[in-house]
């Protein structure tokens, strides 16, 4: 047998026996609007690219590439939602790698997976709920500003930054970050289960760990790398196809387009601040 006639059986034996594909989503950022014209990671800018990842020929499975520091508990749930249900639909096995961090929200998308891997280093938990501000009045009380409000229902203004916090509407807000809490608490409970090797006080006190101490408490199901888990899976061959979301051509060259949103006047300081906000979600990671 010549190497010619070599390689067409094994031209051949490849055709009878493809590779199995596992699409990769990439899930990396804040989850949320950030501000008036930045993206976050959300439903609506990911539906199309997470259904054409359960859609490609071949699929073996579907891995998330997490790298989140958290965001918007909504989003979160909706597209850890979706990912899911299109799992069962599909009978496709999920894996979640997490990157630098997969904690809060991000770790809530992690959750949308059958297993969970990441680095030893990774940062994994966070499983609790924030919310900050800041309080100006006597900032304006310096500067010679009287704030004018006007309401129709008594707790409409509640939590308003210009004026003194009220006891009863730090109150309200603990009650709802309470049931944000519970439904992200019975979130890891149904993924988890008996999975989860720490007390509940513990793992759900907001706190975050490494990624080996949180293999050790049952958060995450392994060590490993991507390419590493799934080789080891799905054989030296897998192939492992990243799904992109599809933008418009003037998006992709940084052109201005007629579906580019627009900044209104005085966005420039939503956006800015925006920015800070979510440079500090990193930051609260070491990251």
């Amino acid at each position: 047998m010549n190497l010619d006639d070599l390689g067409k059986i094994l031209t051949l034996e490849r055709f009878r026996d493809p590779p199995p594909v596992v699409a990769v989503i990439p899930l990396a950022g804040v989850i949320g609007r950030l501000g008036p014209v930045r993206r976050g990671l959300s439903l609506a800018g990911l539906a199309s690219m997470i259904e054409r990842a359960f859609k490609l020929r071949r699929l073996a499975a579907v891995a998330l590439a997490v790298n989140s520091p958290g965001g918007s508990p909504v989003q979160s749930a909706l597209l850890a939602k979706r990912i899911r249900d299109l799992a069962d639909e599909k009978d496709v096995p999920v894996y979640a790698f997490a990157e630098d961090v997969a904690a809060s929200g991000g770790y809530w998308l992690a959750l949308a997976a059958d297993e969970i891997y990441a680095d030893a280093n990774s940062v994994i938990g966070s499983i609790g709920v924030v919310s900050g501000g800041f309080g100006f009045t006597q900032a304006i009380k310096r500067l010679g500003i009287e704030r004018r409000l006007h309401t129709a229902g008594d707790r409409k203004a509640m939590l308003d930054p210009f004026r003194p916090e009220k006891a009863s509407d730090v109150r309200h807000l603990e009650g709802l970050q309470r049931d944000i809490h519970d439904s992200f608490k019975a979130q890891v409970l149904e993924r988890r289960g008996a999975r989860l090797k720490a007390n509940h006080k513990e793992l759900f006190s907001g706190a975050f760990w490494t990624g080996a101490r949180a293999l050790e408490m049952g958060l995450i199901d392994g060590l490993g790398d991507m390419r590493g888990v799934l080789r080891g899976k799905f054989g030296e061959r897998v192939r492992l196809k990243r799904v992109s979301p599809v933008e418009p051509l003037w998006r992709r060259f940084g052109l201005p387009g007629a579906d580019a949103p627009r900044p209104a006047p005085g966005d420039w300081a939503a956006t800015a601040i925006a920015a800070v906000e979510e440079r500090l979600l990193w930051n609260r990671f070491g990251l």
